[in-house]
């Protein structure tokens, strides 16, 4: 045991104190929040106000001028269309917009026509067209004699919100998106950590066996002491950096938030839908949002995707292990055998974000039941409340898995980590678990 603990430490600590351990585990999620700090200056970026002649041959709007706003600023102008455009440039005019006579007629679509040597982005674009059609909105609603009041009094929303059979509120509404955002965060982060995490396994067992470092080794230690060393001390590398994660990047994430909130105004100029949109109600959502966060049972969320990633890493770095321990000379041939745990984890990958459309499905069930998907499948559902007999099944059969994995992965190791200029065959492989000696 005081051998195993001595294996363990030594492919901690000599991982852990490298600089890029460091750097990446700082780094990144600096990163994440550099990233959105930008796409939050983006989205709060007006850019220079946009000074836009109107030339009103309706009418429409010399009577009832648009509102401006920080994106666009409208000027009324009564000279010709020809004059217009000959001096709009002298004017500080960055394009004109030419209103037909007859823009009130029944239908749904009305055109116009912007003059400008200039291109306006498309969200200026739809924020000017919006504007717009409010106005000649409004103005049908003056002119047919109905009270606009009463008009916008038929607007009605509508809110479903689920309960159970016994009265208990399900409304998972948000959480869909929270959902959504979650399986493709943590799946991401499960695939990314226990590919590198577990190929990290299988380079230092081929360079140990190519260097026959090994030799000397197994001549003080047990094979299967020597595996299970490195897959706890590599194990605990990435145990450690998900730790790191787990509280670095929320922190960021929340002072970024602090520093540059966003403007709600700001999402009613990029709305481009010709709907309005009130800042109250984005105010509204941005708190409902971070409320459904907080009400999610994260005392069981993160502790299942501990164990998600602790059975994952085990099961695929075991795998791992055992064809670097089978390869000889020849690293190429290492990421041959790889392949099909790289399309295991892949496949895994993509059924989690596929769960996130419908979590209990029957796919969805199943595939968390099956170890080589639950690792990254099982996380994704977690947002929706799966049954806790459903979870407990696959954690269950991902840990019974596992073991067998590393059991299987152990046979295969001790025979093949002192082979030498043989070629390997899956054939080879198979019949190494049933090596004696």
């Amino acid at each position: 045991m005081n051998k195993l603990w001595l294996i363990i430490k030594r492919e901690y600590l000599t991982r852990v104190k490298t600089k890029a351990f460091i750097f990446t585990t700082l780094l990144t999620p600096i990163g994440l929040a550099a990233f959105f700090a930008v796409v939050a200056l983006i989205f709060s970026y007006e850019g220079d106000s946009q000074r836009i002649a109107l030339k009103d041959d309706s009418g429409i709007f010399i009577e009832k001028p648009i509102k401006d706003s920080e994106r666009a600023k409208f000027f009324i102008r009564t000279e010709s269309l020809d004059e217009l455009l000959e001096t709009y440039k002298d004017k500080n005019y960055n394009g004109v917009i030419h209103i037909p006579e007859k823009v009130a007629n029944p239908g749904d679509e009305v055109s116009m026509t912007f003059h400008s040597d200039e291109q306006i982005s498309a969200v200026t674009k739809g924020f000017i067209e919006s504007r717009m059609a409010n106005r000649i909105r409004d103005y049908k609603i003056e002119q047919s004699g109905y009270d606009k009041k009463k008009i916008e009094a038929f607007k009605t929303r509508v809110k479903i919100k689920e309960k159970g059979t016994t009265g208990e509120a399900k409304d998972k509404g948000n959480r869909a998106v929270i959902a959504t955002i979650l399986s493709m965060i943590i799946g991401t982060i499960m695939l990314l950590v226990i590919t590198i995490y577990g190929q990290m396994v299988m380079r230092s067992v081929m360079e140990e066996k190519v260097s026959r470092i090994v030799e000397v080794m197994i001549s003080s230690i047990k094979p299967f002491q020597l595996m299970m060393g490195k897959l706890i001390g590599v194990g605990g590398v990435g145990l450690t950096q998900l730790l790191a994660w787990a509280i670095l990047i929320p922190g960021l994430l929340f002072l970024v938030s602090l520093i540059m909130p966003m403007d709600p105004s700001s999402m009613q100029d990029m709305n481009t839908s010709g709907m309005e949109l009130d800042p109250e109600d984005v105010e509204g959502m941005i708190f409902q949002f971070m409320q459904t966060i907080g009400e999610m049972n994260w005392w069981l969320i993160l502790p299942v995707v501990i164990l998600c990633f602790l059975g994952g890493y085990f099961m695929y770095s075991a795998l791992y292990a055992a064809i670097g321990s089978a390869i000889g000379d020849d690293l190429g041939e290492g990421q041959s055998f790889a392949v099909p745990i790289g399309i295991l984890q892949t496949l895994a990958f993509y059924i989690a974000i596929a769960v996130v459309q419908n979590p209990n499905s029957p796919m969805a069930v199943w595939s968390s039941m099956i170890p080589f998907f639950s690792p990254m499948v099982l996380p994704a559902r977690m947002a929706f409340d799966p049954p806790l007999i459903q979870i407990f099944f696959s954690l269950l059969i991902l840990f019974v898995s596992s073991v067998l994995l590393v059991w299987l992965s152990a046979r295969i190791y001790r025979v093949g980590i002192l082979m030498y200029g043989k070629k390997v065959t899956f054939k080879e492989l198979g019949k190494w678990l049933f090596y004696q000696g």
